[in-house]
């Protein structure tokens, strides 16, 4: 399929929403699923596969343990690049810029949201860090019960994003491929060779 400056909106934020909700319609499993590639303080590169749980003019929100190697590498290096893929549609998206916490508010919101076995998981999980066997996950699992607070180690990111690239399937690697960048408070799109 093609696709043409011309069927792109202005807006990034926009451009997205159409493709994350055209990919949930055409029933692509997990659309939310992105990859997260962060950097350690020596330059390495890092890259995981991670949930999106929220999308607006303020960025791209996920969550995780602060603890973790992820997080670890985003407090070192507060820059991140996300990438979603959508087979079936024969679309990707990327999206790069600097990483912020969210509020603890917007963390004991989300917290609370989830299934008590997920709260008890996250505050269970020493994210990252070596783990002897499984039963000793298991057992702190088991002590901590139900009604589980949000550990302070434990909240979102956001990645404020200051470009997007949006990727469309052609014949013959042939794709359209074409860049948002910030300019002030506007963003320019750039048409790039596949």
């Amino acid at each position: 399929m093609e696709l043409s400056e011309a069927d792109l909106d202005r807006d990034p934020l926009r451009q997205f929403e159409s493709w994350f909700d055209a990919a949930r319609e055409a029933g692509v499993r997990a659309p939310e699923a992105m990859a997260l590639a962060t950097a350690a303080p020596d330059g390495a590169p890092s890259a995981r596969m991670v949930l999106l749980k929220g999308a607006d003019e303020r960025g791209f929100a996920f969550f995780t343990s602060y603890e973790s190697r992820k997080g670890s590498e985003l407090e070192a290096n507060p820059r991140a690049a996300l990438l979603f893929y959508w087979e079936p549609l024969g679309r990707q998206v990327r999206v790069e810029g600097m990483v912020e916490r969210v509020s603890a508010e917007e963390s004991d919101s989300y917290f609370a949201s989830r299934a008590p076995g997920s709260r008890a998981g996250a505050a269970a999980s020493r994210q990252s860090r070596p783990l002897a066997d499984r039963a000793e996950l298991d057992r702190a699992v088991a002590a901590l019960g139900d009604d589980v607070p949000r550990p302070e180690w434990w909240g979102g990111y956001r990645v404020r994003p200051e470009r997007y690239e949006f990727w469309q399937h052609r014949e013959n690697r042939l794709h359209d491929r074409f860049r948002y960048d910030r300019d002030g408070l506007r963003w320019s799109i750039q048409r790039l060779y596949p």
